[in-house]
């Protein structure tokens, strides 16, 4: 048999390192950072501990490779937000069902709970403060404006609202995962908490 060439054995690397990050995810979701033991990391991944220590040298390091992925994907997608096309309410509408989608509700935890976790690595920190939620406010700003202008969302400061609004969303996403009685509220549930008079006269035309 033919010894690996390099890039299949480059591709078994990159996707054993995926897998390890996946149940990471998983796990630090569930249990945050400080409640998280490698060896929880390796039964989610149905592999051997020592496999993890194989591709990152500690937890910390494993924990910071995920959160800075994260946030630049959040951070892309604030980005593309403000360039789209769609109206406003709609815009905002997606990113909230975005952020309750079951497969990403994990990622978005996990990042809630590191801005609010006592201890993280320095670095974790570091990258938090630089995507901070108030930096990601700011770049919804423009785009609420817009739309409260259009009366697609209710009068009033838009960063209050928003951050108001988003606090909401954050909580629920931080119940405990598997334990909701009855599952997370559809979007257009919470999105009545910003709907402008032109949003309310639409439902009222609904047959």
């Amino acid at each position: 048999m033919s010894p690996l060439s390099k890039q299949r054995l480059k591709q078994i690397r990159d996707e054993r390192r995926e897998h390890i990050k996946r149940a990471a995810l998983v796990a630090f979701a569930r249990h945050g950072f400080t409640g998280t033991k490698t060896s929880m990391i390796a039964a989610e991944a149905g592999i051997s501990e020592g496999l993890i220590y194989r591709y990152y040298k500690s937890k910390d390091e494993l924990f910071t490779e995920i959160v800075a992925e994260l946030l630049g994907e959040a951070d892309k997608e604030f980005g593309q937000i403000r360039r789209s096309p769609q109206e406003p309410f709609d815009l905002i509408r997606t990113l909230t069902q975005n952020m309750l989608d079951e497969n990403n509700k994990h990622a978005f935890r996990l990042i809630l709970q590191a801005r609010k976790a006592e201890k993280v690595p320095d670095s974790v920190r570091r990258l938090l403060a630089r995507y901070s939620e108030d930096a990601l406010i700011d770049r919804l700003v423009p785009v609420f404006v817009r739309g409260q202008q259009s009366g697609q969302f209710a009068q009033g400061d838009p960063r209050q609202l928003l951050t108001w609004y988003f606090t909401v969303v954050n909580s629920v996403i931080l119940q405990d995962l598997g334990t909701e009685k009855y599952g997370l509220p559809d979007p257009d549930m919470l999105m009545r908490m910003l709907a402008g008079p032109s949003m309310s006269a639409q439902r009222r035309e609904l047959p």
